[in-house]
């Protein structure tokens, strides 16, 4: 199982790197895009052409996660011409989103999930899990053969990566602020982040979806102190093996 990183900043692009929340995961048969934020796709097609995706996740509706779906719904109907792409994403978002353009025209073939719903694709299982957030929001673990990654997406201290079988051989947890200067109770601080994986009993940890502003080093000594052990940060093209 392979991770690369398309985006990782927070709620807005950052001056360096720029890209919000997308990521590419390559496991087994299957190549899966996990959110579509805002100058993501662009990074996406340095990586895979387009064409090969077998699905698409959308982990909510905030436009730092999804609004880039709009530009693949553009190649692939009027470009590729194509049509059925499985996109997952809660209830609701297909049509939040659709408003924009007018409809999909068959382009995406779209399954609602929701907390405790699991799926395949081609050799991969899915599990989703509810998070802490206010629109429906789902984290995600992606399952192949003896790897796990779990994806938090969005979510505050209600939610918990324990949500999904402990042990996953990687976390990837968003982590927007620091813990001393926490500025909404939606999301997580590097603190937060670190100790509930290690309450997951997670093998490794990455963090992402920092707010811009903040000093990148800091957060990850919080993190680490709070898990346990060196804990990575997420950055634009980074590829990890799982």
């Amino acid at each position: 199982m392979e991770l690369t990183v398309l985006g990782c900043s927070g709620s807005y692009g950052s001056p360096a790197g720029g890209a919000c929340s997308g990521y590419l995961v390559r496991a087994g048969d299957a190549t899966l895009w996990l959110d579509c934020g805002n100058g993501s796709f662009a990074n996406l097609q340095q990586h895979v052409a387009p064409e090969e995706l077998d699905a698409v996740v959308v982990t909510h509706g905030h436009p730092d996660h999804c609004v880039d779906l709009y530009g693949l719904h553009v190649l692939y109907r009027y470009g590729l011409e194509r049509d059925g792409l499985d996109v997952y994403a809660p209830e609701g978002v297909a049509e939040h989103l659709e408003c924009l353009v007018g409809d999909w025209g068959g382009t995406f073939e779209w399954h609602a999930v929701g907390d405790g719903d699991s799926t395949s694709v081609r050799d991969v299982a899915l599990r989703f899990s509810r998070t802490d957030h206010p629109p429906p929001t789902v984290a995600v673990e992606v399952a192949q053969a003896d790897k796990r990654l779990v994806y938090t997406s969005d979510t505050g201290p209600g939610w918990s990566v324990d949500a999904f079988e402990r042990g996953a051989d990687l976390v990837l947890s968003e982590a927007t602020y620091q813990h001393d200067d926490r500025r909404s109770p939606i999301h997580l601080s590097a603190r937060e982040a670190g100790a509930a994986a290690a309450a997951a009993g997670a093998r490794h940890l990455m963090l992402t979806h920092l707010w811009p502003r903040l000093d990148p080093v800091a957060s990850v000594d919080e993190a680490s102190a709070a898990f346990g052990h060196a804990v990575s940060l997420a950055a634009p093209h980074l590829v990890t093996h799982v």
